[in-house]
């Protein structure tokens, strides 16, 4: 059966920074071909792309992961009835336990400002459930536990197979858009985990790379002039590198997940091309934000290569298992684009897997010239376009 896969390839330039780092404070690194070079972990650049979202994506279309559920299901249900605040959380509870088949309890920490009401109830691990469910969940809420408005009549109601049924089936449909492409796992309940769409690579340093140290001073501002010496003294761990990035979308995993369109004139296809294009620019233009303050690392990819596949994805972090050199007047960028340039033809060629018409290539300056043979040129806004109306037209002719 033929698939419809994007591979997403990036090169970006990183410069002192600590995007990600261990439970010491050091940047994560990796031995690969031998050396060490600099990571980011692909959670990072997940949480990233996600946040991201948040400014691409209407709010109704993404997900709330957190263990906080039963008070975000408890604002939705007094929103809709505001008699119901005293008992909100106690419903919001059942209805968590009942659609998911997980425990809530009082996580056991003291209230805060001195509060003498308990703390919320909360789930044991993080919960990922859509807006949209949320809203689900607070109407079944509402309506079952009418007339009285009560925990005592909502769980009679609950007790009936076809309103459970109903209310699990409200966290199994209509999922965001970041839970299509990430996934979910629901411990308690195996059938309503989600497949992720997305596979994330850890993104990894091109050459090697050594972490350093900055040694920094603090002066404190009401010091007299005549008494000398720091306010505070520290360390701060960091590298810099020549990242290589990738990500791959199984489009069709994804349109699994989030079903057809479903507004009127909207094509069946319309909800995927919309999460695909909001991928690609989050993913693409997103940066973890580890230390960033005090290094201000903002910087974008020097080059994109975007590849519809087939069959199956393909990395081409081989082209880099051979640490890259450093070129002769400094720098790692243009020798990185010759090697990609050169690996991706002899790997596309040797299996088959050439795909001319559907290639794009996104870059910036001279040392990216070598790329421009794999793909169509384009900016980001073309890519964009590009790749949405491609994946619109493949899904409406089944493809």
């Amino acid at each position: 059966m033929t698939r419809t896969i994007l591979d997403i390839h990036i090169l970006q330039t990183v410069p002192p920074s600590n995007l990600n780092r261990d439970d010491t404070g050091t940047p994560k690194s990796a031995v690969f071909g031998g050396v060490r070079r600099a990571r980011v972990s692909s959670q990072a650049w997940k949480r990233a792309t996600r946040k991201a979202f948040d400014d691409l994506l209407p709010a109704e279309a993404l997900g709330v992961r957190t263990k906080k559920v039963v008070e975000a299901l408890a604002e939705r249900i007094v929103a809709r009835d505001k008699s119901l605040d005293a008992v909100a959380l106690d419903l919001a509870a059942k209805m968590i336990e009942t659609a998911t088949g997980s425990k809530v309890a009082a996580p056991g920490r003291k209230p805060k400002n001195g509060a003498d009401a308990p703390a919320p109830p909360e789930s044991s691990y993080l919960m990922f459930l859509s807006r949209r469910q949320l809203d689900a969940l607070a109407e079944l809420a509402v309506t079952g536990s009418a007339p009285a408005g009560d925990v005592k009549t909502l769980d009679a109601h609950l007790k009936v197979k076809d309103n459970k049924a109903s209310a699990k089936q409200a966290v199994d449909t209509r999922h965001s858009v970041d839970i299509a492409l990430f996934g979910r796992m629901v411990a308690d309940s195996a059938d309503l985990n989600v497949e992720a769409a997305v596979q994330v690579a850890h993104a990894i340093g091109v050459h090697k790379s050594e972490i350093e140290s900055d040694y920094y001073t603090a002066v404190d501002d009401l010091s007299p002039d005549d008494e000398s010496g720091a306010g505070m003294i520290g360390t701060v761990d960091f590298n810099s590198a020549t990242l290589y990035r990738y990500a791959a979308v199984d489009v069709d995993e994804l349109q699994r997940n989030l079903g057809a369109g479903l507004q009127d004139g909207e094509s069946p296809s319309a909800p995927v091309e919309k999460a695909v294009g909001a991928f690609l620019d989050a993913f693409i233009t997103s940066l973890p934000t580890g230390k960033i303050n005090t290094f201000g690392n903002h910087t974008l990819p020097a080059a994109v290569v975007v590849k519809l596949r087939e069959r199956r994805p393909v990395s081409f972090v081989g082209a880099f298992e051979e640490p890259v050199p450093q070129g002769a007047g400094g720098g790692f960028l243009r020798e990185s684009c010759a090697r990609l340039a050169a690996y991706v033809p002899e790997l596309e060629r040797q299996y088959g897997i050439e795909s001319t018409e559907h290639s794009w290539v996104f870059r910036v300056g001279d040392d990216t010239k070598a790329l421009a043979p794999l793909g169509s040129g384009v900016t980001l806004k073309t890519l964009l376009r590009d790749v949405t109306a491609t994946v619109g037209r493949r899904l409406g002719s089944g493809a």
